[in-house]
């Protein structure tokens, strides 16, 4: 048996390549997009890929299963639970609670685990060469490393209204009747890992155990007593934000998402043919450097998405298909660079990257606007936006400033105030800088807090000791 993970680290998100080497078939789980890593690791060990499958159908990243199953012919399994309103819109093999795909000496049997989505499903792994039960639990968004699925994301990001409950409930049952039922020694292989707004307390470690998870997690006690009023409770308190993203996720990887095939070369630009579309707004340029290089000279009303960290992330806050079918050019060092990244936002169904330019000369620039920390006092605090998460903000935020998470401002540009200057932070600079960039090319006046909140609550305990 082959078991390999695919751990994307900009999303905190992990696929799995499961095979039979005897008969040499394979088959993987929550595929992403750019599916050229499944064809590379199936060439390498000689593997068909022959069934492609997801646990659920995500808000985090768009699925590469229907781009996988269509570029290798293999069969492609979706879940058949959850009711009808939870139903997938495109053709594929149907799963329900027991169902089995066989792969060789493999089994991998469905067990339907509500709650985090009404048709989720796991998938327990047998494999025949060397036991008659299942050793392995490919755990999707239903049981992580020290936590759970989130409930909530339904509310969030597919118009759901206090489905929340309901879903907590229904992962309290998933974890009495399915989860608990099972070996302490059975290993857990889980959908996310730490990073990820999929639930609140994701552990770093790539697996756990079912008997490590029935001591440790936070939920144990809860089952334990029966205590189903103080799990829900616990789970719904808390919850990070959802990106405003998910809700494009959320619904295309119902509908299908596109089938792109094979990709056009990225197109390398001139500075000097870039100009004046930009200045038109008949394409986007991408600004892509580490943040201290901008610091002095940016490209005017260019977005901001940073090559290296979360490039997929910092991409669907910045930019929204739905609303801007605007081509982006990316400003990077190289070609390869460009394509990493192209791939990278791929993940979050941005296409339209059509090439790339390796220099600047010719596009007007400026230095990022600053604001000093110590003159925040001063400023017009209804123009003060605090882009941070917003637990983050509960915890303590400059006073009177006005919470627009980073991940959703681009979607309340029509609730922000067009005349004056948006004076915006976040805890580092990091986050406010995407934010701040999507802002100006909306145009908006901006100026970024330098050094964000901590700077700020720097100087103010400074201010407060000296008193």
């Amino acid at each position: 048996m082959l078991l390999e993970c695919l751990y994307d680290t900009d999303l905190a998100q992990a696929s799995y390549f499961i095979g039979c080497q005897a008969r040499g078939e394979a088959i993987v789980i929550d595929a992403r997009r750019d599916i050229q890593a499944y064809l590379d690791l199936a060439a390498q060990h000689g593997i068909r890929i022959v069934a492609v499958t997801e646990t659920h159908s995500h808000a985090d990243y768009l699925s590469g299963s229907r781009e996988l199953a269509a570029a290798t012919g293999a069969t492609l399994y979706v879940s058949g639970e959850g009711g009808p309103d939870w139903q997938y819109a495109f053709d594929g093999s149907l799963l329900r609670d027991g169902d089995a795909v066989h792969l060789g000496n493999l089994t991998l049997t469905a067990r339907h685990t509500p709650g985090h989505t009404p048709e989720h499903l796991a998938f327990l792994v047998t494999d025949g060469a060397f036991s008659d039960t299942p050793g392995y639990l490919i755990s999707g968004d239903f049981v992580f490393a020290g936590d759970i699925g989130r409930p909530d994301l339904l509310d969030e990001a597919a118009g759901g209204v206090d489905t929340r409950f309901g879903g907590a409930r229904a992962l309290f049952a998933s974890l009495r009747d399915v989860f608990l039922a099972l070996p302490d020694h059975v290993r857990v292989f889980p959908g996310h890992g730490s990073g990820s707004a999929c639930g609140k307390a994701l552990g770093a470690l790539p697996s756990t155990t079912v008997g490590y998870e029935k001591l440790n997690a936070w939920w144990a006690p809860y089952l334990r007593n029966g205590d189903e009023e103080g799990f829900v409770a616990h789970l719904l308190a808390d919850q990070p934000d959802a990106h405003a993203y998910f809700a494009r996720m959320k619904r295309e990887n119902r509908e299908g998402p596109r089938v792109l095939g094979t990709l056009p070369a990225l197109t390398e630009y001139a500075s000097a043919d870039l100009a004046r579309p930009h200045a038109e707004g008949t394409l986007a340029l991408v600004e892509t450097a580490p943040l201290p290089t901008l610091r002095d000279s940016m490209i005017e009303r260019a977005l901001y998405i940073p090559a290296t960290g979360k490039t997929a992330t910092h991409g669907a806050w910045a930019y929204n298909p739905d609303a801007d079918d605007t081509p982006l050019v990316l400003h990077t060092d190289s070609e390869a660079t460009a394509a990493t990244m192209r791939a990278a936002l791929l993940r979050v169904g941005i296409d339209n990257v059509v090439g790339y330019c390796t220099e600047a000369e010719s596009q007007p620039t400026a230095p990022v606007a600053y604001l000093d920390p110590a003159d925040v006092d001063r400023t017009d605090a209804a123009a003060l936006l605090d882009v941070r998460n917003a637990t983050e903000y509960r915890a303590g935020h400059i006073p009177g400033a006005r919470h627009v998470s980073a991940s959703r401002i681009v979607w309340q540009l029509d609730a922000l105030p067009r005349e004056g200057t948006l004076n915006t932070y976040c805890q580092g600079g990091a986050r406010n800088a995407v934010a701040s960039a999507a802002l100006r090319r909306a145009g908006f006046t901006v100026l970024e807090v330098d050094g964000s909140y901590a700077a700020w609550q720097s100087l103010a305990a400074v201010a407060a000791s000296t008193h």
